[in-house]
């Protein structure tokens, strides 16, 4: 069986009730989860379940694995309740949500693309192929980024049979195309007028949520990557 991914449906679900499909030393896979597992960038959830802490979620062959304090782990087949660390699931969704607002700023005001990233609550760092970067880049794009922002558009999930996404010209971009073969639909996050890419993390629901951000440092990584560090900040 898999674990049913409960966020990807809807992030801001803080408590939910599972059960447990298997328990291993220390670590316990459910039926559904609303925990976020480390992937794509995007650190993992930390919590509580059945009343121990969750210290790491990792996804393994379809089951996500939460990692818990402690040796009275719940028995196969129990219910458990769990409960996700709210501020640091919400600053994290916030710093994606920026991640890709700044993404899609850099493409439309200079047609270039993503080359990695990584994120902790309220501060990231993203790659882009510059070479060199524009002269006075960190102010302008800092202005640019939070103007959008502060626009508040909104942040849409929907999910798109492959046939259909690796054929949308914003999502052959972000290179759809890379996706495994054997997933045939698709999730795509989309801040509705700037940005859309195909995303399996979480989000808010509009970009004025996010707060504003700050360009801490520019870096050089290299010909033809340059590395941004942000940090949130509040409105």
């Amino acid at each position: 069986m898999e674990t049913e991914l409960i966020y990807l449906r809807d992030a801001y679900l803080q408590h939910f009730v599972a059960t447990v499909v298997d328990v291993r030393p220390n670590a316990v896979a459910l039926d559904r989860t609303a925990f976020y597992p480390t992937g794509g960038g995007q650190p993992h959830d930390v919590g509580t379940l059945g009343g121990l802490a969750v210290t790491d979620v990792r996804k393994e062959d379809g089951l996500v694995w939460h990692s818990i304090e402690g040796d009275d782990l719940p028995a196969v087949g129990s219910t458990v309740e769990c409960d996700l660390d709210w501020p640091r699931r919400h600053a994290l969704m916030r710093t994606h949500t920026a991640l890709h607002v700044l993404c899609g700023v850099i493409w439309n005001e200079w047609r270039v693309p993503v080359t990695g990233g990584n994120m902790e609550p309220l501060s990231a760092r993203m790659d882009f192929e510059f070479d060199p970067l524009p002269e006075g880049f960190a102010v302008r794009v800092e202005v640019l980024v939070n103007t959008e922002l502060a626009a508040d558009r909104a942040i849409e999930v929907e999910f798109l049979p492959r046939d259909t996404a690796v054929h949308d010209e914003d999502l052959i971009r972000t290179k759809v195309n890379m996706i495994p073969a054997s997933v045939s639909e698709i999730r795509v996050v989309d801040i509705v007028g700037l940005d859309k890419q195909a995303d399996g993390g979480t989000h808010v629901r509009s970009t004025n949520e996010v707060g504003r951000i700050r360009v801490v440092k520019t870096e050089n990584k290299g010909k033809g990557n340059k590395r941004i560090r942000l940090e949130i900040v509040d409105a």
